[in-house]
């Protein structure tokens, strides 16, 4: 891989009290553990000798390739705790990043039974009684500004009564739907007591959903992650494994050896530049949701926001190459001014800086296609990035 990484400057933080929590729950980057040996004085004599006396904790979890999803299921919930939270690796398939269905389900319950209200519920009461806020000092200025000019058209001294609020002090003094509240509130009855141990227990659902780039890190750069064949659930070596994520992309209709060595696979791509960052200790999220392909976290999700957006565009070194290529690949074509400055746009009113992550693909004439049976050829791609930031006059002075 060629050029350097984005430089890591500090994002904005997610605050919290649980802040030294997660730090303990999220100590280890990555899920395969090294761990110091005792000091002794056999430890002494390796270290004197340069060998290294640490072991290697490593949690060797169990996936199944799905090929109509694109991914790998890991459906033990042990597994699924150890990849999210050593790493950030994946998502649940009922959530929107951690595997938290269950733990849902169950303050839903439990909020239904009037014992406190749910996460989503309390946002939606901020944000209606932020818009109630809004409303009332919206008003406010509007009776002021009648003020003054009612005095300036009398001639007089403008005495403005209305005091405006204030976010720091201002309390809804009515209900958001903008009724009057009532004088009484009537209590609330007393609910009979819920036997937990009667309700029927929520069954986790939930599974942790590995993108094949992320998969096949944790399988040959990591060795902690078996792969099951979805037909005969017995465990792919790693060849059958690369040649399955390779063929992933392939169109039924079309035979299989017009795909067969062809440096432009999707996979390879998109892995090229997955394997660049994550090297490089950035922890590598999927992007979306902000018309990206990948979004670069300094930590992780429970620390800090995306820093960074990457755009993956893959360069043939070949222009014939592409001519011939089976695959469309996105970005392959010169992209127009109005797609970046979107692209940019989107990105920095979310306080993301845009990367266009240029992958050079190998020509076909140079490089025999027998190297892609293994992942060696990976040396043969080279990645390059271009930080682009959007000029904004107003905020930029300082």
């Amino acid at each position: 891989m060629s050029l350097s990484a984005p430089s890591r400057r500090g994002g904005p933080t997610k605050g919290g009290a649980r802040r030294s929590e997660n730090n303990k729950i999220y100590a280890h980057p990555l899920p395969v553990i090294v761990e110091p040996a005792p000091s002794s004085y056999i430890t002494r004599i390796l270290d004197f000798f340069g060998i290294s006396s640490a072991r290697v904790l490593n949690p060797h979890c169990t996936g199944v390739y799905d090929p109509d999803t694109r991914s790998v299921w890991v459906t033990d919930p042990g597994d699924a705790i150890i990849l999210w939270r050593r790493g950030f690796f994946g998502k649940g398939d009922l959530s929107r990043s951690e595997p938290s269905w269950q733990k849902r389900q169950i303050g839903a319950r439990k909020a239904a039974a009037g014992k406190y209200m749910t996460a989503e519920e309390i946002r939606e009461k901020r944000r209606a009684e932020r818009q109630q806020f809004k409303l009332d000092r919206a008003a406010a200025m509007a009776q002021a500004s009648a003020e003054a000019e009612a005095a300036f058209a009398e001639g007089r001294e403008a005495n403005i009564t209305t005091v405006i609020p204030s976010g720091a002090t201002w309390k809804p003094q009515q209900s958001v739907t903008g009724e009057a509240p009532s004088p009484s509130p009537s209590p609330i009855p007393e609910q009979e007591p819920v036997d937990e141990a009667e309700e029927e227990p929520i069954s986790d659902l939930e599974h942790l959903q590995l993108t094949l780039q992320e998969a096949f890190f944790l399988a040959w750069t990591l060795d902690c992650l078996t792969i099951l064949d979805p037909t005969t659930s017995e465990p792919m070596i790693l060849e059958q494994i690369w040649q399955v994520f390779q063929s992933a992309h392939h169109i039924r209709q079309v035979p299989p050896d017009v795909y067969a060595r062809r440096f432009d696979n999707p996979f390879l791509v998109h892995y090229a530049a997955y394997h660049y960052y994550r090297s490089l200790g950035w922890v590598i999220k999927g992007g979306i949701k902000f018309c990206v392909d990948f979004l670069l976290y300094k930590r992780g999700p429970v620390f800090h926001h995306a820093e960074f957006a990457v755009i993956v565009l893959p360069v043939y070194e070949d222009p014939a190459d592409q001519e011939s290529s089976p695959f469309d690949l996105a970005n392959s074509a010169p992209f127009s001014w109005t797609w970046l400055s979107t692209i940019n746009r989107v990105n920095s009113q979310v306080q993301k800086t845009l990367i266009l992550t240029y992958v050079t693909i190998p020509a076909r004439s140079r490089i025999s296609p027998e190297l892609l049976s293994s992942p060696t050829c990976l040396e043969q791609y080279s990645v390059r990035d271009v930080v682009l930031r959007r000029f904004i006059p107003a905020r930029m002075r300082d």
